[in-house]
């Protein structure tokens, strides 16, 4: 039995209800219950505009995949953003390279890594997934592929993302900060009305990087995952540390084996912590949500938050941390 319809069954038959007694009662009943758990969108950090955009594709019926490609656009057109799309910072050469992933309700996923001179990676991504028998593509075979497709090619660095790179180079500090701010990512979960849940990963990755690294953000298991009979998770942060972990993946299976999100995000921090004895030098934050449309959160130091879409409303949610 699916799970909606386990759900109406069950809730009518609490109220006394028989299946084929009062419709109108058991509509309202379902409707209630539709609009307290989903439709969902939330997002890793503060992208309030972005879960608004996908918010507003669910709430008019949109699948969760074209949601989620929709809200994580957003900041990848963000010319303030410099850590995802279009102003992303450039590799330590000046060269702004970006990294993307998508996964739909299906379990199909498509993924984009070291693409140059396109503002909207995780289009690409889902062309690829909808369109090649392939997962991912790189590089200059991404480009050609995304030209191939009608994307336009165009200059990706804009001038203050330039200013800022030469300022790097009179000292060349290749070290992390912790939330932010020189490495970000947006990661995107949405449930649709239905119940199906998508998600979508995008950066530029870490700044001034050397050429031609790639983080987890397109790395479907690490950045991204779901399993649209669990739940998904999508991560931020040092990426390294996330893909050693296949913290993702490990996140929905927990969920799996009966752990709540918070639980699950928890654990996959905890693991990387424990792996890690320099976790004080950099972040790593998790967002996670199940079938419920339950969300929890997790990072290693205090400052990650994550923006949320529910019930017709947008907030930021500080998230819990590890460090004392």
């Amino acid at each position: 039995m699916k799970r909606r319809n386990f759900l109406k069954s069950a809730g009518v038959a609490g109220l006394g209800i028989s299946v084929s007694g009062d419709l109108l009662a058991q509509s309202l009943l379902q409707n209630t219950m539709q609009s307290t758990t989903y439709p969902v969108a939330v997002a890793t950090w503060n992208f309030q505009n972005a879960v608004k955009k996908a918010g507003e594709f669910l709430s008019t019926g949109s699948s969760a995949l074209d949601a989620v490609e929709q809200g994580v656009m957003v900041e990848e057109a963000n010319l303030k953003n410099t850590t995802v799309g279009n102003g992303g910072a450039p590799d330590r050469d000046g060269n702004v390279t970006l990294d993307a992933c998508i996964m739909s309700p299906a379990g199909d996923a498509g993924s984009v890594v070291y693409l140059h001179h396109v503002e909207h990676p995780v289009s690409v991504a889902r062309k690829i997934m909808e369109e090649t028998p392939h997962v991912m593509l790189a590089g200059e075979g991404a480009l050609q592929f995304a030209i191939q497709q009608g994307f336009k090619k165009q200059e990706l660095l804009t001038e203050e993302s330039e200013k800022a790179w030469k300022e790097w180079l009179e000292h060349k500090n290749y070290k992390p900060i912790i939330n932010i701010e020189n490495h970000d990512t947006i990661g995107m979960l949405c449930m649709d009305e239905k119940g199906d849940i998508a998600g979508a990963c995008t950066t530029s990755g870490l700044a001034y990087k050397m050429n031609g690294r790639v983080g987890d953000s397109p790395i479907i298991g690490a950045g991204l995952f779901l399993d649209n009979e669990i739940g998904g998770a999508v991560a931020t942060g040092m990426g390294e540390a996330v893909m050693k972990s296949v913290g993702s993946f490990l996140i929905v299976e927990l969920m799996r084996q009966g752990k709540t999100p918070q639980e699950a995000c928890e654990e996959a921090v905890n693991r990387i912590v424990a792996k890690n004895s320099n976790y004080q030098d950099f972040q790593v934050a998790f967002v996670a949500m199940n079938k419920k449309g339950e969300i929890g959160s997790y990072c290693i130091h205090e400052g990650f938050s994550y923006a949320k879409f529910q019930n017709n409303e947008v907030t930021n949610n500080p998230s819990k941390f590890y460090t004392k």
